[in-house]
């Protein structure tokens, strides 16, 4: 009886608190409108926590969509699985005049599995409706509950959930059936906001109103740390039957470390198989490296997102069967093969993605990370190995993983470390070109291009790709170049020195203007073009260059007959806290020779400092554009 009043009474505040609205364009107020695609007029979420494994919530989004890029802010969608049901889904439309249009029930909405195109044995489904509005604006009302016996994934709350979008009214609010359910929060940037916090009884709420759009902005950290946001989760919870009382992420490693026990059984045959490949070798890493090719020789990646809430990897003997497996089983399986032949290693759990996102040191909770690698431990250092890639070289992170902190899974507990970080001058692309410009302002050159650190990702995959997608690739990468046509090309990837060389043969047409007795062309050559960042006027966050890098770039253009050099730009060099620029010119006979280097320096910057970094790549920009110019020698 206690819940079902309980569930009475919020329901009924959220009803009353949604007719407060008028749902009117008319009615939102201008300063909302400014910055804004989208308007939410009402953004709020009703939590209700009954035990440790039964809590169940209603969420409830009015959006008003004010243009075409406002659409992507509705929310249409809600996923499930066989722990977390739907209990209701609701959709209602309005027009401009805050008129109903529309009623859409959950038997309209599509019931599909969550696939994520690499996945097989996918257990959760979504439910979704996809809205095509017929005129700009319209307002969009998103309701649903959900009921789960999983209680270690409570929603995270974000008073603005992104960029270009104002909020009206936000609501998030727990409701806990006893002082050992109280959730544990963690309030982040709510300094930046006007909020409202009332915690009485068992009931904590969190309340703001009129927050207005910011614009969304270049090179920002990442949204979660910039944003004003609430983290929660149970001091006690439960998840597909296991129980967890987590206090730290030691607690939190030592209860992971029960999801795999008993997981790592191999049978004897590829317990021999292994062994014999490294039969005669004694060093651990020689080992370790012999035990990762065997891995990326026989298996390959494919999500199986099943069991403990995608928590537990597949059994190692399952992958040794069937020879694939998603993050969790590959790295479970190079663990127990690891432990075969004698090489210790942990399980960690990451971030990953092209953006550093760290686990936060102070909050153990399930929500953080999304992949799975190993950290083999050798002479004092962690050799971090990512078992899901059949060709990225043992040891190497790149841009997916590289310096964030994880969690490393001991057999004493769990540990928060930072991955391996590529600085700067790591990341290096180096090019040189053997470059022969013709009187019609024809180029042809051969180039040398070698890439190492977080830049050898962004280039080694091109090994795997067919003639016409790096075709693409290079017209791309020298997208200032006109009629750019790529002759040959040829790859080598050094994976023990992490290392990979392009050598390649392109020309183009019209390369340089002819201009009378004088051939005109650019000063950077084959040098990648150098981006400027947009104008932001009274930029409000702070500015990161999350991966600092080294280009050196060294050209010799052998010049047309009877031509000579007129004009060269005089050698330039810049120098300040983002980085360092520098080109120079020399002429040997009939060559001309350039010399080009670029580094850019990671770091966090003050907001302020953004237009002195514009200010940094424009002279870059403008330097690499100057011209050079030769002209005709007359005739004796």
């Amino acid at each position: 009886m206690k819940n079902l009043l309980l569930g009475a009474f919020l329901l009924c505040q959220s009803i009353l608190f949604a007719q407060e609205i008028d749902l009117s364009v008319a009615s939102i107020p201008e300063d909302l409108k400014e910055n804004a695609n989208s308007v939410m007029r009402l953004d709020a979420l009703d939590m209700e926590i009954h035990s440790s494994n039964r809590l169940n919530y209603t969420a409830r989004v009015i959006t008003t969509v004010l243009n075409k890029k406002g659409l992507r802010d509705v929310r249409t969608s809600v996923g499930y699985n066989p722990n977390t049901k739907v209990k209701s889904i609701d959709i209602r439309t309005y027009d401009a005049n805050g008129e109903e249009q529309e009623h859409i029930r959950k038997k309209s909405f599509s019931d599909v599995s969550a696939v994520d195109g690499f996945s097989l044995y996918l257990e959760s489904r979504v439910l979704y409706y996809k809205y095509k509005p017929v005129e700009y604006p319209f307002t969009i009302e998103f309701t649903y509950e959900i009921e789960t016996s999983n209680t270690a994934f409570l929603p995270q709350w974000y008073f603005k959930p992104g960029f270009n979008q104002s909020v009206q009214k936000s609501r998030y609010s727990i409701t806990y059936a006893n002082a050992s359910l109280r959730p544990i929060i963690k309030e982040k940037n709510l300094n930046l906001i006007i909020y409202d916090k009332k915690d009485e009884g068992n009931r904590i709420v969190y309340s703001a109103k009129n927050l207005k759009a910011d614009k969304e902005e270049a090179m920002i950290p990442d949204f979660s740390k910039v944003s004003s946001n609430l983290s929660v989760r149970l001091p006690k919870y439960q998840i597909e039957g296991f129980d967890a009382t987590i206090g730290d992420w030691k607690e939190m490693g030592i209860w992971m470390n029960r999801l795999l026990e008993g997981r790592q059984t191999l049978d004897q045959a590829t317990k021999n198989k292994v062994l014999s490949l490294v039969k005669g070798v004694d060093d651990d890493l020689e080992k370790a490296k012999i035990v990762f090719q065997f891995v990326q020789d026989n298996t390959r990646y494919v999500s199986v997102q099943i069991g403990i809430g995608g928590f537990q990897p597949i059994s190692a003997i399952e992958v040794d069967k069937v020879k694939y497996g998603d993050c969790k089983g590959l790295s479970n399986y190079t663990k127990a093969l690891l432990e075969t032949v004698g090489v210790e290693s942990y399980y960690v759990h990451v971030e990953a993605g092209s953006r550093k996102v760290d686990f936060d040191p102070e909050f153990p909770d399930l929500i953080q990370g999304n992949h799975a690698i190993l950290a083999v431990p050798y002479k004092g250092e962690y050799y971090w190995v990512d078992s899901t890639s059949q060709t990225i070289p043992f040891g190497y992170l790149g841009t997916f993983t590289d310096d964030r902190k994880v969690l490393v899974i001991k057999p004493e507990g769990g540990e928060i470390v930072t991955t391996q970080a590529y600085l700067n001058e790591d990341n290096l692309k180096e090019t040189y070109g053997k470059c022969i410009l013709e009187k019609d302002g024809t180029i042809s050159g051969d180039l040398v291009i070698s890439t190492t650190g977080a830049q050898y990702r962004r280039h080694y995959w091109l090994q795997e790709e067919d003639s016409e997608e790096i075709d693409e690739h290079y017209k791309k990468f020298w997208s200032h170049i006109n009629n750019l046509s790529l002759e040959e090309y040829a790859f080598e990837n050094d994976k023990e020195a992490i290392k990979f060389k392009e050598t390649v043969k392109v020309s183009a047409n019209s390369f340089a203007n002819t201009v009378g007795n004088r051939i005109l062309f650019s000063a950077r050559t084959f040098a990648q073009k150098t981006s400027v960042p947009p104008r932001h006027r009274n930029r409000k966050y702070p500015m990161e260059i999350q991966r600092g890098f080294l280009n050196k770039d060294s050209f010799e253009v052998s010049l047309p007959a009877g031509y000579s050099v007129e004009t060269l730009p005089e050698p330039t060099k810049i120098e300040n806290k983002f980085g360092e620029y520098s080109i120079s010119f020399s002429v040997d006979g009939n060559q001309l020779n350039i010399e080009r280097k670029l580094l850019i320096k990671a770091g966090e910057y003050p907001n302020t400092d953004y237009d002195l970094y514009r200010a940094f790549k424009r002279k870059i920009s403008k330097s690499d554009r100057r011209q050079i110019a030769l002209i005709q020698k007359t005739q004796p």
